[in-house]
């Protein structure tokens, strides 16, 4: 059972609870000991929350993820985790997580709990709605950036949170775009809101996301306000790792067919993995070295 549980808590898109790591990082207190001991404190917190969020959600979509190919074989489909167990731990784990984020700071436990909120209603409704699902999925990004900003109490610019929207949405559509392909027919069984998007609408969005995201990125790099706040314009020399880094999901999207497991296309593929890592080395070494 204690197995399920973790497997069901999908330590692998804990991945994502990176996003709290900006604010520190972005602020140059990496090396502040007691502010990084925080973040990472923080970071253990959200990934807890998180799990029972999907715990939630795979309670909700028990059904659906039975009619899916790969997900049918999570502990609650497969009948390995029961809803009334699975329950009990999600119900549980959040408030774990509230507690001890109060304990970090009220202000980054109301954003752990706004993002908590935000969730289960994504799980209940949000995901049924066409747009909003992405949108929803989006704004949990900016919370855990938020989230992070407040723990460490610093600013964090507009640019910067405009990127995580747009990165966001980017990845959220491209789940999209993989769950329409690979479902085909069969889509709008395992996700309702699936039917109402259409592949061509789908491509466009994305376009619109990756190009809105590289934009938002570049302006963020050469804006006056972020030259004066790092004492360097040099920034902009990690503008082309973001453009690989984009281009390449898009490739992995459009022809390997990929895009439905951001986490696991970073780690997978081995191209855009070095260009990740390329781009916070760069962006360390700007940032804290020169």
């Amino acid at each position: 059972m204690l197995s399920a549980l973790i497997i069901s808590m999908r330590p692998r898109q804990w991945t994502k609870n990176l996003f709290i790591f900006a604010g520190l990082i972005f602020s140059q207190n990496v090396f502040a000991g007691y502010l990084f001991l925080k973040t990472c404190l923080a970071f253990v917190a959200f990934c807890v929350l998180t799990g029972s969020v999907y715990l939630i959600n795979d309670i909700v979509d028990i059904k659906q993820d039975r009619a899916h190919p790969t997900k049918r074989m999570r502990p609650l489909a497969s009948g390995l985790l029961s809803r009334k167990g699975a329950l009990v731990f999600a119900v549980l784990l959040s408030l774990i997580s509230i507690v001890f984020s109060c304990l970090l700071s009220l202000s980054f436990a109301l954003t752990a709990l706004a993002y908590f909120i935000l969730m289960v209603c994504y799980s209940l409704y949000l995901k049924r709605v066409v747009l909003l699902d992405v949108l929803a999925i989006s704004t949990g990004f900016i919370l855990r950036v938020v989230a992070g900003a407040v723990l460490v109490e610093v600013h964090i610019s507009s640019w910067l949170l405009t990127c995580t929207i747009f990165l966001s949405l980017f990845l959220a559509l491209g789940k999209r775009r993989h769950e329409r392909v690979i479902l085909e027919s069969g889509s709008a069984e395992h996700r309702e809101v699936l039917q109402k998007y259409s592949l061509t609408l789908l491509d466009q969005l994305i376009a619109v996301a990756s190009a809105s995201t590289l934009l938002s990125y570049a302006l963020y790099t050469m804006s006056e306000a972020t030259v004066q706040k790092f004492g360097s314009e040099n920034l902009k020399f990690t503008i082309p790792f973001v453009v690989y880094g984009l281009f390449r999901y898009l490739y992995l999207i459009f022809v390997k067919e990929g895009g439905g497991n951001p986490d696991k296309d970073l780690f997978a593929d081995r191209p855009l993995l070095i260009d990740v890592i390329l781009w916070i080395v760069a962006v360390g070494f700007i940032l804290y070295i020169q």
